[in-house]
């Protein structure tokens, strides 16, 4: 991630200066025709400085860098785990904290080219992003969305949310929701074919078919036009599978400890 975004901000033409420490980084880098810098020529009259880096090292890596940030500067995150975790440095409210995150292209689009519909990430394809001006004042939401539209380009919108809701999205949405779901998923096929017999590649050809037809019918891509069976069937099937209470991993206070989850690493 850190190098496509510098890769990209570089091709937009911004004064890039790419701080890496890691021999195999330096190299991606310098095949990428950015010459990596150390980090005193990095921060020398930065206006912004990204913050490309893993989540469980953003709230060290700041309070080494902040004694030389004037104030002004943005610092700029692409994830709300370290800034909802309280992470950042405390003692600066000069500085500016932007939080940015992408969407990745979305399941249904209108992309024609080959590249762009096998892009499943994000660079290539269209998408849109989530942003959020955490502190700091209101003319540099702006400044953080640019930046982030061209990290993440070709962007087709840019939502603007807060820093908390951002983490409801991510990681609460996406991962703590969305992919638990995706990976019971993944776990009932095995299922299909270890318990029951099932052939793998039936089983996986048949759900993906059927989320195909379920996504597009639930979230209004084609007409919602399930049977009374199936909808008899949906609420059978939550009874057996959903706990009460799921809803509460989206609660700003299990959110917030998946937070620090993602920042302590245990």
């Amino acid at each position: 991630m850190g190098f496509r975004v510098a890769k990209k901000l570089f091709d937009a033409g911004y004064d890039l200066r790419a701080i890496e420490i890691g021999e195999a980084g330096k190299k991606r880098l310098t095949d990428g025709g950015i010459e990596p810098v150390g980090i005193d020529a990095g921060l020398d009259r930065a206006e912004v400085v990204v913050l490309a880096l893993p989540d469980n090292i953003i709230g060290k890596v700041a309070a080494e860098i902040e004694p030389k940030l004037p104030a002004g500067t943005m610092l700029l995150i692409l994830d709300a785990a370290a800034p909802y975790a309280d992470d950042l440095p405390k003692n600066r409210p000069d500085l500016t904290y932007f939080v940015g995150h992408p969407c990745h292209p979305p399941l249904y689009n209108d992309e024609t080219e080959w590249d762009a519909r096998r892009d499943y990430h994000g660079g290539v394809a269209k998408q849109a992003i989530v942003c959020a001006l955490m502190q700091g004042p209101e003319a540099h939401y702006a400044v953080g969305a640019e930046i982030c539209e061209a990290m993440w380009s070709p962007v087709t919108t840019t939502h603007r949310v807060t820093t908390e809701q951002l983490a409801i999205l991510e990681p609460g949405l996406s991962e703590m929701l969305a992919m638990c779901m995706v990976d019971v998923m993944c776990e009932a096929v095995d299922e299909c074919e270890t318990k029951y017999g099932i052939p793998r590649q039936a089983a996986h050809d048949f759900l993906i078919g059927h989320l195909n037809v379920e996504i597009a019918m639930w979230f209004g891509y084609s007409p919602k036009v399930p049977s009374d069976a199936a909808l008899r069937l949906l609420r059978f099937g939550k009874s057996k599978i959903m706990r009460e209470g799921w809803r509460d991993a989206l609660s700003p206070a299990v959110v917030r400890e998946a937070a620090e989850l993602i920042v302590n690493a245990k």
